[in-house]
């Protein structure tokens, strides 16, 4: 589908939460995504995944995860000092702080004409995959897709423990995990543990493995797949439409 793109300020905590919204041109209404970045914020890779998802006939809407802090329209630069300086941002937010913000965005786009209030979703890549996961516990979201996300295994996301991985059982929406086997964020001991205390819930698990490194969707840089990065495609929208139709049927 042809999309349309724009910034829309998001009520949020204090001020306003800058969001990039990808939307179909087409008749809709859609079924609604929240999306999280990684941690450089809304970079130009960042919004061309967003708008390509939401070419399949989605509305995406893609906070930037430090409004608190930075000044609107931030984007860090893939070097060190943006990767310490993202870092510093991530670890000064509270899991409350997030949690707050992620109702916020779902609450908004669940008002939003274009949308579908009864079929909404959640993706994110690494620390916004584990944000993507704290939205899967909202009982709205009915699918969500992590894309190598981090800090699942140990409860690590900001300023204090998350207790994501304690909390998943809670998850009532079909949920898929999607991880490169040479992510050194997320060890072959993580992903186990993770994977392990799944099979222990009857969280509705999709769980994919690729032989890529973390960040793989992102298409600047020697990381870049770009067939695993189709691959996953695939299984992300597969995901969203059995969920959302099974929904509308129902």
């Amino acid at each position: 589908m042809q999309i349309s793109t724009q910034f829309v300020d998001v009520p949020g905590v204090g001020r306003p939460m800058r969001t990039f919204v990808a939307a179909p041109t087409g008749n809709g209404p859609f079924p609604g995504i929240v999306f999280y970045s990684d941690i450089f914020q809304l970079t130009a890779c960042t919004l061309r995944w967003v708008s390509r998802l939401a070419s399949y006939g989605f509305v995406v809407a893609a906070p930037e995860i430090y409004y608190r802090i930075e000044e609107p329209g931030t984007v860090l630069a893939f070097d060190d000092a943006g990767k310490a300086r993202g870092q510093a941002d991530v670890e000064s937010l509270t899991t409350r702080q997030f949690d707050a913000d992620i109702a916020a965005l779902l609450d908004w786009l669940e008002e939003q004409p274009l949308v579908v209030p009864a079929l909404l979703g959640a993706a994110g890549h690494c620390t916004g995959g584990h944000l993507a996961v704290r939205a899967a516990l909202d009982p709205r979201v009915l699918a969500t897709v992590a894309w190598y996300p981090t800090g699942l295994a140990d409860g690590v996301l900001g300023a204090d423990d998350s207790h994501t991985l304690a909390r998943m059982a809670e998850i009532r929406g079909a949920l898929a995990l999607i991880f490169g086997s040479r992510d050194p964020h997320t060890s072959a001991e993580a992903r186990e543990l993770l994977r392990n205390s799944l099979t222990r819930t009857d969280v509705d698990v999709t769980w994919a493995e690729f032989d890529a490194e973390h960040a793989f969707a992102r298409d600047v840089g020697p990381r870049y797949d770009a067939e695993v990065t189709d691959r996953a495609f695939g299984i992300t929208t597969g995901i969203y439409r059995a969920a959302f139709d099974s929904s509308a049927l129902a």
